[in-house]
């Protein structure tokens, strides 16, 4: 009998626990399956963060950077002396054949010379001074190629068109002062009237020795050729698109 009693004892104890062991075994595969749930949630919200990190950081890259434009152009800008006139001129496209560099001027920069039959100008860079020649001159659109057997980087020319609100930065030697750098928006894209080119209408401040430099997107693309300022008005610059003067010369 005590037999007997005993084993029905142990066998209702050993299937509580069974039961308690069954019971645990469910609890620990739930809670197995809301950790996993939690890790797929943290993944996706770690996702979510990457991309919009990402997103962020393209934004910054093409965020508006004056300093880093003015860098990356300055080292290709040149303050030019064609006799007793001064002005900007930059270093543009690649090698010219046979070596040296290739640039863009303004046209009424060199005018003097280039009208008095002399071919030869001088850039200046803090206390260093190159010959160059005056290769090539379109009158219309005020720009003149000059070359020199210095080897510079040239910048590179935007293939797309300006359009109004653009931000820019404009680098010359107004009043002879190498290495000035201005800022603006593009205001307008102005058709060719009378015996003038197109014109890109800026608002960033020059003045005279700012002609021929540079007019350069946020990209580090030059996108015009700096000419000419408004008389009696403040925050009207002109320039020649880029285009208009790679596609005369063939040198961008």
């Amino acid at each position: 009998m005590l037999a007997t009693l005993a084993v029905v004892v142990l066998a209702a104890v050993a299937g509580l626990q069974a039961y308690q062991l069954d019971r645990l075994g469910d609890r620990l595969a739930d809670t197995d399956r809301r950790l996993a749930q939690a890790q797929d949630g943290d993944g996706i919200r770690l996702d979510g963060l990457e991309q919009r990190t990402e997103a962020l950081e393209k934004q910054a890259g093409a965020a508006f950077n004056p300093e880093a434009v003015a860098s990356a152009v300055l080292p290709s800008v040149f303050r030019v002396r064609a006799g007793e006139f001064t002005g900007t001129a930059f270093a543009v496209g690649k090698p010219a054949a046979g070596g040296g560099t290739n640039l863009f001027t303004n046209f009424h920069v060199v005018e003097a010379v280039w009208d008095g039959g002399g071919r030869q100008v001088f850039l200046e860079r803090t206390d260093q001074r190159f010959p160059a020649t005056i290769v090539k001159v379109d009158k219309t659109n005020d720009v003149a190629q000059l070359r020199t057997t210095g080897k510079f980087t040239g910048l590179i020319t935007a293939s797309a068109v300006v359009k109004s609100g653009q931000q820019i930065v404009v680098v010359g030697a107004p009043l002879g002062l190498e290495d000035s750098v201005t800022t603006g928006v593009v205001s307008a894209l102005r058709d060719a009237q009378g015996n003038s080119g197109p014109a890109i209408q800026f608002d960033a401040p020059i003045n005279p020795g700012n002609s021929g430099g540079p007019v350069v997107n946020g990209s580090k693309q030059v996108v015009g050729i700096a000419t000419a300022k408004a008389r009696d008005a403040e925050g009207i610059g002109l320039a020649v698109p880029i285009k208009v003067a790679c596609d005369g010369f063939k040198i961008c």
